[in-house]
């Protein structure tokens, strides 16, 4: 595989520990199977060395590295053919004797085991730190094994104080240490237009981080991009409103019960009305969806735990009672939950995207959404909205609509959704 200019800075790289922060399709997936390689090729010292890459789960791997890295020993003519691969422990042992194995980080215990001569850790950023503190670091001891890790940035957490320990100019910095920082186009695996297209679809933050590699402070106010005057405007109904398709999020407690009410055009949403119901049930909600808007197309979005038995509803689920025939809804959801940064990311790349477009407005009298969006916070120190001051619900269920309508697509292992379908 051809590396570009700024890969081949990393991979001429001597050092034992090397950190590379970029923007997404950058290139990451293609150094690091020229990585394995490169260490596989060593002569085993005694007995075979072990080789591993670690994504933060196992089926991610799978994803993303497993087949171009059998084509890439293939293509060397490393391997004696399909016997040289175990498909089950997706491993593969080369004609030298070494071995290549892909694991998750999802459960760091799982990991322990024999020494590491080398290492990838992909996406490190949304690994636990245990993993590599506890588990990874001391299996490179006895070998004195090399590792090389790579993600995009996730805030200032263990990941970037990584990043630091490998920049001279820091006081941070550590022998043997070495790191870098590439936006997307340094790259040169995507064109500027594409890029330019990512700004007018992202929020500032997340295209800082996502395509420049930025290391963004996660504190404050969660949705910032939400403009007290820019992002309201009252809504004004057409006279075949009936017929206009409505699209819910929906967030399930049993107190509050909080759905919001939006419709879709070609250039905006617009969150028309909202709907709060304390003490309640998914048929109480439904019902109150239905006597406000009797006519209309209906498409709900709901969070994905609604797939689930629960008590509150009957022992039923609350997806079977959103199918229910009398409520004429069409449930649109995703198969698991879609990660928190991910939905707060789509929502505030729809109030403001990089380039100055707001594609989100809220009818002024939604009081309690724009009440949430406003006040509330990330926890101290995270990226995870504080959930303890009651203002969530609310903007959970505007998530679950607009990212799955609009998601912000950021997974470098091909994530992608089709919008309604």
């Amino acid at each position: 595989m051809k590396l570009s200019k700024s890969q081949n800075k990393v991979f001429r790289s001597n050092a034992r520990y090397r950190v590379l922060v970029t923007g997404r399709r950058w290139g990451k997936t293609e150094i690091s199977i020229n990585e394995l390689c490169k260490f596989a090729a060593y002569r085993p010292h005694r007995k075979p060395r072990q080789i591993w890459y670690i994504a933060p789960y196992y089926t991610q791997a799978k994803e993303i590295a497993w087949l171009r890295l059998k084509d890439s020993l293939v293509e060397k003519g490393w391997v004696q053919a399909q016997k040289s691969f175990n498909e089950s422990a997706l491993s593969a042992t080369i004609a030298n004797g070494n071995i290549i194995k892909l694991k998750g980080a999802n459960n760091p215990d799982a990991l322990r085991g024999s020494g590491l001569a080398f290492v990838v850790i992909d996406e490190f950023q949304d690994m636990k730190q245990e993993a590599w503190t506890e588990v990874i670091r001391p299996m490179l001891s006895d070998t004195k094994g090399h590792a090389f890790m790579c993600g995009t940035p996730k805030g200032f957490n263990w990941a970037y104080d990584l990043w630091a320990k490998g920049q001279k100019n820091r006081p941070e910095y550590t022998k043997d240490w070495e790191s870098w920082q590439f936006t997307t186009i340094d790259g040169g695996n995507v064109l500027k237009e594409e890029i330019e297209d990512a700004k007018r679809d992202l929020d500032e933050r997340t295209f800082r981080q996502e395509y420049e590699a930025s290391f963004e402070t996660y504190s404050g106010v969660v949705y910032y991009a939400f403009g007290h005057i820019e992002s309201l405007m009252p809504f004004k109904k057409p006279e075949d409103f009936d017929r206009v398709p409505l699209h819910i999020g929906m967030d399930f407690n049993v107190s509050p019960m909080a759905a919001t009410i939006s419709i879709e055009n070609e250039l905006y949403t617009h969150v028309i009305d909202e709907i709060t119901i304390y003490s309640s049930n998914t048929h109480e909600m439904s019902e109150e969806i239905r006597n406000r808007y009797k006519h209309n197309p209906i498409y709900v979005y709901p969070d994905p735990a609604c797939k689930q038995r629960r008590t509150s509803a009957g022992g039923n689920t609350d997806l079977k009672i959103l199918q229910d025939s009398r409520y004429r809804f069409n449930p649109r959801l995703r198969s698991a939950h879609p990660l928190i940064r991910d939905r707060v990311n789509a929502v505030n790349s729809r109030f403001k995207t990089a380039s100055g477009e707001r594609k989100l407005f809220i009818d002024p009298k939604c009081r309690q959404l724009i009440k949430c969006v406003t006040n509330q916070l990330y926890k101290e120190g995270t990226m995870l909205p504080d959930k303890t001051s009651d203002l969530d619900h609310m903007p959970d269920a505007l998530g679950y609509h607009i990212e799955y309508v609009h998601p912000v697509v950021t997974e470098d292992y091909g994530r992608s959704f089709s919008p309604l379908g």
